[in-house]
């Protein structure tokens, strides 16, 4: 079976991952959730992060060949880690994530898009070190469609979001075009508009799939399936 490293977007952390994981070793595989750095519980002061240092983490976290997922934010970090070791990468699945060319930002691809529904949420803190979501908006954008007692807990533990690594462009050398990738692309997302995503994706094997931008705390057991399918090929 496959071993799985799956890693968070935006103010997360590999705590939103234990459904998932529960229904991916339910199914014999391995899955491995981390913490970026200053995420969850990774003690990195948020002043110190760098979208380098989200790549490290990563890298530090690949072991043999495995499937790597991101999510949203994710996958920026997530194609520079693939870049850098494309042996170690089985397949790159892209879950409403944004996938850049190089000279991309997280940053940069969310101006590009015609829509930016996540602008209203944003709360920028007083040192311009980081931000967070308004937590009146943030279910409605990120939650829609997911249990109450999920929504709750996600409230409870999102954390502040360093600008840094958001604005830094990605330099890529060409080993992600060895890579095998595929993209999950969600169709009721109130996050990254439908739209964006298919566009980013352009060229990759897409997967549409009618859910909202946190599936795996709607459809942990169908998005499961959908990535066991995705690593038998």
């Amino acid at each position: 079976m496959a071993r799985f490293l799956i890693v968070h977007g935006a103010a997360h952390g590999a705590w939103c991952w234990r459904a998932l994981s529960a229904e991916l070793e339910a199914l014999g595989h391995e899955a491995v959730a981390i913490d970026l750095p200053s995420h969850g519980d990774d003690p990195t002061p948020v002043g110190e992060v760098t979208l380098d240092a989200y790549v490290a983490a990563i890298l530090a976290a690949l072991e043999g060949e495995t499937v790597l997922v991101a999510h949203s934010m994710a996958g920026v970090p997530a194609t520079c880690a693939a870049d850098r070791a494309p042996g170690r990468v089985a397949r790159l699945v892209y879950l409403c994530a944004y996938l850049p060319r190089d000279g991309d930002s997280v940053a940069s691809l969310q101006r590009r898009q015609a829509e930016r529904p996540l602008r209203p949420a944003v709360r920028v803190a007083p040192d311009r070190l980081s931000f967070g979501f308004d937590p009146a908006l943030a279910p409605g954008i990120f939650y829609h469609d997911c249990p109450e007692a999920r929504i709750a807990e996600a409230l409870d533990r999102m954390s502040p979001q360093p600008i840094a690594p958001t604005e830094a462009p990605v330099r890529l050398e060409g080993g992600i075009e060895r890579v095998a990738r595929s993209y999950i692309l969600c169709t009721e997302d109130r996050a990254i508009p439908p739209a964006a995503q298919r566009e980013m994706a352009t060229g990759l094997p897409v997967i549409e799939r009618p859910w909202g931008h946190s599936p795996f705390f709607s459809e942990p057991r169908a998005l499961a399936a959908l990535l066991d399918g995705l690593a038998r090929g």
